[in-house]
């Protein structure tokens, strides 16, 4: 009776395995295959050749880790990766033959460094090797850009890769990413999904704008009314951002919310396992409306009535008072529990756009600036973040702050206002993060500070990013795809001493006009693109011709993830030449290639059956040109009229 079980169970194991390798066979034998010719990697590697030979990558790849443990949070990324891909990866012994290889160093690579990776297509297989694990993360996120863009939609049974070596490694150390959620609230998820495409593109720093006037984001067991409270808002989303009806007295503050002490947890995990720190800021002393509206009594005029704000406002009046020692155990009590929430090295605490009315007018904060021998406000939010600073840096944490934190020359909050080249109440281990130009983030490393560059003009991601006539709502400013590319936090001719202190850069996504991840999502794509290869990629290997035809290349990528994205501008760009003195040479163009353009000389307005630009055109002056852009297929913006000079 046993022997007959037992015959049972391998007929029914043998039954099972044919089963499976019936369906392997199936599956490789089904679907497409593609060839690989082009390699489009963002941000562009150190190194990249091409070779004659090829490997192609079949729909049951094998993997082997070598010095890499198999529950490891890379190689759990990697095999789920390659699942969503439609592959079916199966994990083999190290000393075994297989199709990709990921190796651990046991010899470091001094090359590389901690970050970088060596990548090689080899006729025999995939290598993918560096020194660290976030170095395998990042050669991996490499490999995922070599295939077909379409791959998660697509089900391949094979993949030709082109033989090549990568070799690999970032140019600076932050590659930071910023987002707002108090002005709008997102959720876990959809900050999960932020967290993504950062990886995607090796950006390793997620700057978590957390409180502010419009909202306090994190939860607090010692200052309840900071979530029961501060936390909510009336909710005026259903009007324009800077013409929201003020709130009624009485009226429910239904929008908003907070994140549990769970979802933070999960969120810094899922962030850790791709290679990125996040970074929490809690901003002080300003902008803290959110704060005051619920605990009045911190502020310096404890009988205004202050509520969790709606809309925009100028000058920001809600301030901490400097005076009160309360506001003392407040921030150390607070800043415990971020502690305790956040394992990153950093806080960053704010310090930004401070108005100091109130501190004018405040006995207790006249008083401080009297008895701690101030030379006015300006030194007493100095006083405040040199405190702050104190208690982080017992608990192991290093403060970022705004360039304001460097001190004022002669006082206000005003964007203009060069900063001091040294700040004696500010300990030098402050990292300085320079949002109102290159120059105050210069001065602060010209001084010994750390600096992270992200200047409006080129990080603020929250600017139209073409044509606002056709763009949804947003801030103001202009920073096309072409001008966040031409970001350097090193200016050409800086100092190798002051060099030396710029740690990288970041870009900014301030959401006073974004009330949804779709939308957060269309002004952080295309251009984080070119924030990341501004701070990965080394200088030289910066080419815009190049990097605008990856672009298009890695649009179809990010449609394929779910991405929502801009196309890009297409207003028309001219560079004229004179062939005499009443003609020009007209060369025209558009941010996005692969765009037709079609124009009239004669006023009339111009369809898809006028003459189509092939090249320069000569032109009278004073000629009335109109223009049409048309990409993929559909008439984008409006006509263009310009008159040639």
């Amino acid at each position: 009776m046993e022997q007959s079980m037992n015959h049972n169970r391998v007929r029914m194991c043998v039954a099972r395995l044919s089963l499976l390798l019936l369906s392997a066979v199936l599956l490789a034998g089904c679907g497409h295959k593609a060839t690989v010719t082009e390699l489009n990697i963002v941000p562009e590697p150190v190194f990249m050749v091409k070779k004659d030979g090829s490997y192609t990558l079949g729909a049951n790849p094998s993997v082997c880790m070598v010095g890499l443990g198999q529950n490891s949070p890379t190689a759990k990324y990697v095999m789920k990766s390659l699942r969503s891909a439609h592959l079916h990866p199966s994990l083999v012994a190290a000393d075994d033959d297989c199709d990709i290889k990921l190796v651990l160093n046991d010899t470091v690579n001094t090359e590389i460094g901690d970050e970088g990776y060596l990548l090689e297509v080899r006729p025999t297989g995939i290598s993918l090797s560096a020194n660290t694990e976030v170095g395998l993360f990042y050669a991996y996120q490499t490999l995922i850009q070599m295939l077909p863009a379409d791959v998660l939609k697509v089900r391949y049974s094979s993949v030709s890769l082109p033989e090549c070596t990568i070799l690999d490694y970032p140019r600076f150390e932050w590659r930071g990413t910023h987002l707002d959620v108090c002005r709008h609230f997102f959720g876990a998820k959809s900050v999960k999904k932020y967290l993504d495409v950062m990886a995607l593109y090796k950006m390793n720093k997620f700057h978590w704008h957390l409180t502010d006037d419009h909202g306090w984001r994190l939860p607090s067991e010692r200052w309840p009314r900071l979530n029961t409270v501060g936390s909510w808002r009336v909710d005026r989303d259903d009007q324009p951002w800077g013409e929201a009806d003020p709130p009624r007295e009485g009226e429910r503050t239904t929008y908003g919310g907070f994140y549990t002490r769970e979802e933070i947890a999960d969120i810094v995990q899922y962030a850790a396992e791709r290679g990125i720190e996040v970074i929490p800021e809690i901003e002080l002393p300003g902008h803290s409306s959110a704060i005051l509206a619920a605990y009045p009594q911190l502020a310096c005029d404890p009988d205004y009535p202050y509520t969790v704000a709606i809309g925009p406002y100028w000058p920001p009046k809600a301030i901490l008072c400097a005076g009160n020692d309360s506001v003392l155990t407040f921030l150390d009590e607070v800043l415990d529990e971020v502690c305790d929430l956040f394992p990153s090295r950093y806080i960053h605490i704010g310090g930004d756009e401070a108005w100091k009315g109130n501190w004018e007018q405040c006995p207790r904060c006249q008083r401080r600036i009297r008895t701690e021998h101030l030379s006015g406000e300006e030194q007493l939010q100095s006083w405040v973040v040199s405190h702050v600073q104190r208690h982080l840096a017992e608990r192991g944490k290093t403060i970022i702050g705004w360039d304001e934190i460097m001190g004022l020359e002669d006082g206000g909050w005003d964007i203009s206002r060069p900063v001091k080249a040294n700040n004696p109440l500010l300990d030098k281990d402050a990292v300085v993060m320079s949002w109102r130009g290159l120059q105050p983030g210069l001065d602060a490393a010209r001084a010994g500070h750390r600096v992270i560059m992200c200047p409006t003009d080129y990080c603020y991601l929250d600017y139209y990013q073409a044509d606002p006539r056709y763009q949804p709502p947003a801030i103001g400013g202009m920073i096309t795809l072409q001008k966040a590319y031409a970001f350097d936090p090193v200016p050409m001719g800086t100092n190798s001493h002051v060099a030396a202190n710029v740690v990288g850069g970041q870009a900014n996504l301030w959401t006073e006009f974004i009330n949804t991840p779709h939308h957060a999502e269309y002004m952080l794509l295309p251009r984080l693109l070119a924030i990341s290869e501004s701070l990965w990629s080394q200088r030289e290997r910066k080419d815009w011709g190049r990097f605008r035809r990856k672009v298009e290349e890695q649009k179809d990528r990010l449609q394929a993830k779910g991405y929502n994205y801009c196309e890009g501008s297409f207003t028309p760009r001219f560079t004229a030449r004179r062939v005499d003195d009443n003609t020009m040479n007209i060369a025209i163009s558009t941010e996005v290639p692969n765009t037709y353009i079609f124009y009239t000389t004669d006023s009339t307005t111009p369809t898809r059956q006028s003459a189509i630009y092939l090249g320069p055109i000569n032109l009278e002056r004073g000629t009335h040109i109109k223009i049409l852009p048309v990409y993929k297929d559909i008439e984008r913006d409006s006509v263009y009229e310009f008159v040639i000079k």
